[in-house]
């Protein structure tokens, strides 16, 4: 008599359903939204700071700054500056832990990003696919990463100048490094700005970093 053996069905696994993903997940969008809160208190509480000992020979208008006088100022500062601190090194661990850093922001070419850059200007750089960023939108992301680090270390020698001797000199002593700061704080500022435009004309991209998800479009 024969046996016939009937073999276990196997079930194949299927593709990941990468559409059913949130496009920026809950740790992004927490640690995004706290890395804003804290760079917008710096920069107006940091106006305030400069207008008390100006290196150029103009003032920020009092009603952009925080802080009201130089002692509440230098504490909101500090406050904004170890949520930054804390919250950005948690960005970055979790971008490098997770791949998403290597993922998202590489490979990162100057003919890809001198080619996005013409397509923009051109009004015709496409923002369909918002999992995926342009090379402009790649370069500016990871200028802003290397801009923040400049930020917390040129304001440690500001905060801390003896106790950072060898940081001090390598951005050129106290003055020169009030200067980088100063820049610095500038470019973010400019950053934020062709940001918020850029969310004004492609609003989805704001509701994505609230919700996780793309809205849909009809």
């Amino acid at each position: 008599m024969t046996r016939t053996i009937i073999a276990p069905k196997t079930v194949q696994a299927g593709p990941v359903d990468l559409a059913a993903r949130p496009i920026h997940p809950l740790w992004i969008r927490i640690t995004h939204w706290l890395n804003a809160l804290a760079v917008v208190i710096m920069v107006m509480s940091g106006w305030r700071i400069y207008d008390a000992s100006p290196i150029f020979p103009f003032s920020i208008p009092a009603v952009i700054t925080l802080g009201g006088w130089l002692g509440g100022a230098l504490q909101w500062h500090f406050a904004a500056m170890w949520l930054l601190v804390f919250n950005g090194l948690l960005y970055l661990t979790l971008n490098i832990a997770s791949g998403r850093l290597a993922r998202k922001f590489f490979p990162l070419t100057p003919r890809g990003v001198l080619h996005d850059l013409l397509e923009a200007l051109k009004g015709k750089l496409s923002h369909g696919d918002l999992r995926q960023y342009n090379n402009v939108q790649k370069l500016a992301y990871l200028f802003v990463m290397l801009d923040l680090i400049v930020i917390v270390l040129s304001g440690l020698v500001l905060w801390k100048s003896v106790q950072f001797p060898v940081l001090r000199e390598l951005l050129g002593g106290y003055e020169f490094a009030r200067r980088i700061h100063f820049f610095a704080m500038a470019a973010i500022v400019a950053f934020l700005v062709v940001h918020l435009v850029m969310v004004a004309l492609v609003p989805r991209t704001l509701l994505t970093m609230i919700r996780g998800r793309a809205p849909k479009t009809s």
